[in-house]
Protein backbone atom coordinates (compact mmCIF):
# COMPACT_ATOMS: atom_id res chain seq x y z
CA UNK A 1 0.00 0.00 0.00
CA UNK A 2 3.03 2.34 -0.05
CA UNK A 3 2.78 4.16 -3.68
CA UNK A 4 2.94 7.43 -3.59
CA UNK A 5 -0.86 9.50 -4.06
CA UNK A 6 0.31 11.05 -7.55
CA UNK A 7 0.91 7.16 -8.49
CA UNK A 8 -2.30 6.30 -7.38
CA UNK A 9 -4.45 8.52 -8.53
CA UNK A 10 -2.17 8.16 -11.86
CA UNK A 11 -3.83 4.27 -11.72
CA UNK A 12 -7.37 6.05 -11.01
CA UNK A 13 -7.27 8.09 -13.76
CA UNK A 14 -7.11 4.98 -15.97
CA UNK A 15 -10.94 4.39 -15.40
CA UNK A 16 -13.25 4.29 -18.37
CA UNK A 17 -15.02 6.58 -15.92
CA UNK A 18 -12.44 9.51 -16.41
CA UNK A 19 -11.24 9.16 -19.85
CA UNK A 20 -12.24 12.55 -22.08
CA UNK A 21 -12.03 14.29 -19.17
CA UNK A 22 -9.40 16.98 -18.45
CA UNK A 23 -6.29 16.53 -16.06
CA UNK A 24 -7.57 19.43 -13.56
CA UNK A 25 -11.08 18.20 -13.94
CA UNK A 26 -9.81 14.44 -13.49
CA UNK A 27 -7.74 15.83 -10.10
CA UNK A 28 -11.32 17.67 -8.55
CA UNK A 29 -13.23 14.53 -8.81
CA UNK A 30 -10.77 12.55 -6.91
CA UNK A 31 -10.39 14.69 -4.44
CA UNK A 32 -14.35 14.39 -3.89
CA UNK A 33 -13.72 10.75 -3.70
CA UNK A 34 -13.00 9.05 0.08
CA UNK A 35 -10.46 6.04 0.36
CA UNK A 36 -11.24 3.07 1.08
CA UNK A 37 -9.13 -0.18 2.47
CA UNK A 38 -10.49 -4.05 2.17
CA UNK A 39 -8.47 -6.74 3.59
CA UNK A 40 -8.10 -10.48 1.84
CA UNK A 41 -11.25 -11.78 1.81
CA UNK A 42 -13.64 -9.04 2.64
CA UNK A 43 -16.26 -6.88 0.60
CA UNK A 44 -16.79 -4.12 -0.80
CA UNK A 45 -20.46 -4.59 -0.50
CA UNK A 46 -22.75 -7.70 -0.86
CA UNK A 47 -25.27 -8.52 -3.08
CA UNK A 48 -28.80 -7.03 -2.62
CA UNK A 49 -28.03 -4.60 -0.50
CA UNK A 50 -28.54 -0.75 -1.10
CA UNK A 51 -26.04 0.34 -3.77
CA UNK A 52 -24.59 3.51 -1.92
CA UNK A 53 -20.91 3.95 -3.03
CA UNK A 54 -19.15 2.79 -6.32
CA UNK A 55 -15.11 2.62 -6.55
CA UNK A 56 -12.11 3.16 -8.56
CA UNK A 57 -9.27 0.35 -7.11
CA UNK A 58 -5.69 1.51 -6.86
CA UNK A 59 -4.38 -1.46 -4.96
CA UNK A 60 -5.64 -4.99 -4.77
CA UNK A 61 -7.75 -7.48 -6.78
CA UNK A 62 -11.70 -8.24 -6.66
CA UNK A 63 -13.73 -10.99 -7.75
CA UNK A 64 -17.19 -10.05 -8.32
CA UNK A 65 -19.65 -12.57 -7.65
CA UNK A 66 -22.84 -13.47 -8.37
CA UNK A 67 -25.80 -15.92 -6.45
CA UNK A 68 -28.55 -17.48 -8.34
CA UNK A 69 -31.87 -17.96 -7.30
CA UNK A 70 -31.26 -21.55 -6.31
CA UNK A 71 -28.02 -21.01 -4.62
CA UNK A 72 -25.34 -21.74 -7.11
CA UNK A 73 -22.44 -19.17 -6.82
CA UNK A 74 -21.17 -17.68 -10.32
CA UNK A 75 -17.94 -15.91 -10.61
CA UNK A 76 -18.60 -12.52 -12.66
CA UNK A 77 -15.64 -11.17 -13.53
CA UNK A 78 -12.10 -10.16 -11.74
CA UNK A 79 -11.02 -6.90 -11.55
CA UNK A 80 -8.11 -4.97 -10.73
CA UNK A 81 -6.12 -1.51 -10.98
CA UNK A 82 -8.18 0.96 -12.64
CA UNK A 83 -11.50 -0.62 -12.52
CA UNK A 84 -14.32 0.71 -11.42
CA UNK A 85 -16.62 -1.32 -9.31
CA UNK A 86 -20.79 -0.83 -8.61
CA UNK A 87 -20.95 1.87 -10.96
CA UNK A 88 -24.71 1.03 -11.44
CA UNK A 89 -24.32 3.38 -8.35
CA UNK A 90 -24.98 6.21 -10.30
CA UNK A 91 -27.75 5.22 -13.11
CA UNK A 92 -30.65 4.22 -10.69
CA UNK A 93 -31.20 2.94 -7.45
CA UNK A 94 -31.24 -0.40 -7.60
CA UNK A 95 -29.51 -3.12 -4.94
CA UNK A 96 -25.75 -4.12 -5.90
CA UNK A 97 -26.72 -7.15 -8.55
CA UNK A 98 -23.51 -9.32 -6.81
CA UNK A 99 -20.82 -9.08 -4.65
CA UNK A 100 -17.13 -7.66 -4.79
CA UNK A 101 -14.65 -10.10 -2.85
CA UNK A 102 -11.39 -8.63 -2.30
CA UNK A 103 -8.84 -11.45 -3.28
CA UNK A 104 -5.83 -9.17 -1.87
CA UNK A 105 -5.59 -6.69 0.29
CA UNK A 106 -7.16 -3.62 -1.79
CA UNK A 107 -7.33 0.11 -1.88
CA UNK A 108 -9.71 1.87 -3.65
CA UNK A 109 -11.17 5.24 -4.21
CA UNK A 110 -14.76 5.51 -3.32
CA UNK A 111 -18.04 8.40 -3.57
CA UNK A 112 -21.27 7.90 -2.28
CA UNK A 113 -24.31 7.72 -4.89
CA UNK A 114 -25.63 11.59 -4.02
CA UNK A 115 -21.80 12.74 -4.24
CA UNK A 116 -21.18 11.01 -7.67
CA UNK A 117 -24.69 11.96 -9.37
CA UNK A 118 -23.58 15.76 -7.98
CA UNK A 119 -20.90 14.92 -9.98
CA UNK A 120 -22.12 13.78 -12.90
CA UNK A 121 -24.72 16.62 -13.06
CA UNK A 122 -21.40 19.25 -13.20
CA UNK A 123 -19.56 17.37 -15.46
CA UNK A 124 -21.70 15.49 -18.19
CA UNK A 125 -18.39 13.58 -19.60
CA UNK A 126 -18.53 11.75 -16.16
CA UNK A 127 -22.45 10.61 -16.92
CA UNK A 128 -21.82 9.56 -20.87
CA UNK A 129 -18.53 7.92 -19.12
CA UNK A 130 -20.87 5.99 -16.24
CA UNK A 131 -23.55 5.06 -19.40
CA UNK A 132 -20.69 3.36 -21.90
CA UNK A 133 -19.17 1.68 -18.70
CA UNK A 134 -22.89 0.13 -18.19
CA UNK A 135 -23.04 -0.88 -21.99
CA UNK A 136 -19.67 -2.62 -22.19
CA UNK A 137 -20.48 -4.54 -18.91
CA UNK A 138 -23.66 -5.82 -20.09
CA UNK A 139 -22.37 -6.86 -23.66
CA UNK A 140 -19.64 -8.77 -22.11
CA UNK A 141 -21.98 -10.33 -20.10
CA UNK A 142 -24.40 -11.14 -23.22
CA UNK A 143 -21.47 -12.48 -24.59
CA UNK A 144 -20.98 -14.97 -21.94
CA UNK A 145 -24.37 -16.27 -21.85
CA UNK A 146 -23.75 -16.98 -25.05
CA UNK A 147 -20.45 -18.67 -24.47
CA UNK A 148 -22.49 -20.79 -21.86
CA UNK A 149 -25.35 -21.76 -24.38
CA UNK A 150 -23.53 -22.20 -27.67
CA UNK A 151 -19.61 -23.35 -26.68
CA UNK A 152 -18.48 -26.78 -25.37
CA UNK A 153 -17.71 -26.89 -21.71
CA UNK A 154 -13.53 -26.71 -22.85
CA UNK A 155 -13.61 -23.97 -25.21
CA UNK A 156 -15.49 -22.13 -22.10
CA UNK A 157 -12.69 -22.63 -20.13
CA UNK A 158 -9.96 -21.50 -23.13
CA UNK A 159 -12.03 -18.51 -23.19
CA UNK A 160 -12.24 -17.91 -19.61
CA UNK A 161 -8.36 -18.27 -19.02
CA UNK A 162 -7.73 -16.28 -22.21
CA UNK A 163 -9.88 -13.35 -20.73
CA UNK A 164 -8.14 -13.54 -17.41
CA UNK A 165 -4.75 -13.12 -19.56
CA UNK A 166 -5.41 -10.06 -20.90
CA UNK A 167 -6.31 -8.68 -17.83
CA UNK A 168 -3.93 -9.98 -15.45
CA UNK A 169 -1.62 -11.84 -17.71
CA UNK A 170 2.46 -11.92 -16.44
CA UNK A 171 5.50 -13.29 -18.77
CA UNK A 172 7.06 -15.98 -16.61
CA UNK A 173 9.86 -18.15 -18.08
CA UNK A 174 7.27 -20.88 -18.50
CA UNK A 175 4.47 -18.74 -20.07
CA UNK A 176 1.95 -16.69 -19.00
CA UNK A 177 1.06 -16.57 -15.26
CA UNK A 178 -2.66 -15.43 -14.82
CA UNK A 179 -1.33 -12.97 -11.61
CA UNK A 180 -4.43 -13.79 -9.18
CA UNK A 181 -5.71 -16.76 -6.89
CA UNK A 182 -7.45 -18.50 -8.59
CA UNK A 183 -8.81 -22.43 -7.88
CA UNK A 184 -10.42 -24.68 -10.36
CA UNK A 185 -13.48 -23.94 -8.37
CA UNK A 186 -13.53 -20.25 -9.20
CA UNK A 187 -12.70 -21.31 -13.12
CA UNK A 188 -16.24 -23.69 -12.89
CA UNK A 189 -17.91 -20.35 -11.90
CA UNK A 190 -16.98 -18.55 -14.20
CA UNK A 191 -17.66 -20.91 -16.82
CA UNK A 192 -21.12 -22.91 -15.97
CA UNK A 193 -19.70 -25.83 -15.04
CA UNK A 194 -18.94 -28.62 -12.27
CA UNK A 195 -15.55 -28.93 -10.49
CA UNK A 196 -14.93 -32.40 -12.12
CA UNK A 197 -15.32 -31.28 -15.26
CA UNK A 198 -12.85 -28.26 -14.75
CA UNK A 199 -10.36 -30.79 -13.04
CA UNK A 200 -10.63 -33.37 -15.62
CA UNK A 201 -9.55 -31.08 -18.85
CA UNK A 202 -7.01 -28.87 -17.08
CA UNK A 203 -5.64 -32.00 -15.83
CA UNK A 204 -5.34 -32.94 -19.70
CA UNK A 205 -4.13 -29.92 -20.71
CA UNK A 206 -1.04 -30.14 -17.95
CA UNK A 207 -0.64 -33.57 -19.14
CA UNK A 208 -0.06 -31.86 -23.11
CA UNK A 209 2.25 -29.31 -21.93
CA UNK A 210 -0.19 -26.81 -22.71
CA UNK A 211 -0.45 -25.02 -18.69
CA UNK A 212 0.89 -25.66 -15.74
CA UNK A 213 -1.45 -25.08 -12.61
CA UNK A 214 -0.54 -25.39 -8.54
CA UNK A 215 -0.88 -23.31 -5.08
CA UNK A 216 -3.86 -21.25 -6.56
CA UNK A 217 -1.68 -20.20 -9.72
CA UNK A 218 -1.99 -21.28 -13.47
CA UNK A 219 0.34 -20.52 -16.30
CA UNK A 220 -0.56 -20.78 -20.04
CA UNK A 221 2.55 -22.72 -21.64
CA UNK A 222 1.20 -23.18 -25.32
CA UNK A 223 -1.53 -20.43 -25.45
CA UNK A 224 -1.89 -20.90 -29.20
CA UNK A 225 -3.03 -23.70 -28.67
CA UNK A 226 -5.63 -22.51 -26.21
CA UNK A 227 -6.47 -19.43 -28.63
CA UNK A 228 -6.92 -22.41 -31.50
CA UNK A 229 -9.60 -24.35 -28.99
CA UNK A 230 -11.25 -21.24 -27.62
CA UNK A 231 -11.99 -19.85 -31.22
CA UNK A 232 -13.66 -23.27 -32.78
CA UNK A 233 -10.67 -23.85 -35.09
CA UNK A 234 -10.16 -27.12 -34.40
CA UNK A 235 -12.20 -30.20 -36.49
CA UNK A 236 -13.03 -31.97 -33.19
CA UNK A 237 -13.36 -31.86 -29.48
CA UNK A 238 -10.26 -32.75 -27.37
CA UNK A 239 -12.57 -34.13 -24.91
CA UNK A 240 -15.90 -36.25 -24.45
CA UNK A 241 -16.56 -35.01 -20.91
CA UNK A 242 -20.44 -35.12 -19.18
CA UNK A 243 -21.52 -31.90 -18.83
CA UNK A 244 -24.39 -32.17 -16.39
CA UNK A 245 -24.36 -29.62 -13.52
Amino acid sequence: MGQPKQDQNAIAIRCSLLRNIDTATQQAILDEGQIRRVDLGGFFFHQGEVADWMYILRVGRVKLVQVTQDGDQIVVNYFGPGQGLGIIVALNNSDYPLSAEAVEPCEAIGWHRDEMQKLMLKYPQLALNGMNMMGDRFTRLQERFRDVSTKRVEQRIARALLRLVRQFGKRVERGVLIDIPLTRQDVAEMTGTNLYNVSRILSKWEQSGWIESHRRQIILCKAHELVVLAEDLAQDSLFDLDESE
